[in-house]
């Protein structure tokens, strides 16, 4: 059984794909593919969704390929396989996104909405792009051996709030909170990128290459 990474041309498949085999080939999980086949998604143990850039566009994307989000959705939503969201994979996992003056529907599987950040200070700069340490860490699989404190690479200019705090697993600061990732059940997403976020990110990875929900 694969880990699957949906290639919908939008998102970091790459760097992603070397993160994810390394820390399968460590660890003893599964293979792990790119692949833009709906057949291949529904046949996947685990699927990952990336995403980089505008919302709309990301969601646009994603649709315009034929079967692919009914593969994704019938796999994840129907029968429950672990799903890790990543960047604005994460983000149209919300009711809304409101980038843009837009309101562009996301998929609707963590109520909320995609909002603009808002720096308390103006000098802070948006997008919101380095290092910055995780806070608020909900206990979850996926955050085993993650400590409050510990560093996550984000770039961004809006987050995912979340209709029901539950659902916010770690928060991080830019001139106020900011989600940085959320969950229920066999889904997750982070807003930050594990690809890039070295020894927090492999750690998260592997966590997630071995949920099971």
């Amino acid at each position: 059984m694969t880990c699957v990474i949906v290639d919908y041309e939008s998102g970091n498949l790459h760097s992603a794909l070397k993160s994810f085999q390394r820390m399968a080939a460590e660890t003893g999980a599964g293979p792990v593919t790119i692949s833009a086949d709906p057949a291949a998604v529904r046949d996947a143990e685990r699927i990952v969704l990336p995403g980089v850039g505008a919302f709309a566009d990301c969601r646009a994307g994603l649709m315009a390929r034929p079967g692919l989000f009914a593969a994704i959705e019938a796999r994840v939503i129907g029968e429950r396989a672990p799903f890790l969201g990543i960047c604005v994979g994460e983000q149209m996992m919300a009711t809304w996104g409101r980038e843009h003056g837009l309101d562009t529907p996301g998929f609707g599987w963590i109520p909320g909405e995609v909002l603009r950040i808002a720096p308390s200070d103006p000098a802070l700069k948006i997008p919101h792009m380095g290092w910055n340490a995780l806070e608020d860490l909900a206990p979850h699989p996926l955050l085993e051996g993650i400590a409050a404190g510990d560093h996550a690479y984000f770039v961004h200019s809006y987050h995912l709030v979340a209709e029901n705090p539950a659902h916010v697993l770690a928060r991080t600061d830019h001139g106020g909170t900011i989600t940085a990732m959320v969950g229920r059940d066999n889904l997750a997403g982070t807003q930050f990128h594990p690809e890039k976020s070295q020894k927090t990110g492999l750690r998260l990875i592997a966590n997630f290459l071995h949920w099971r929900p």
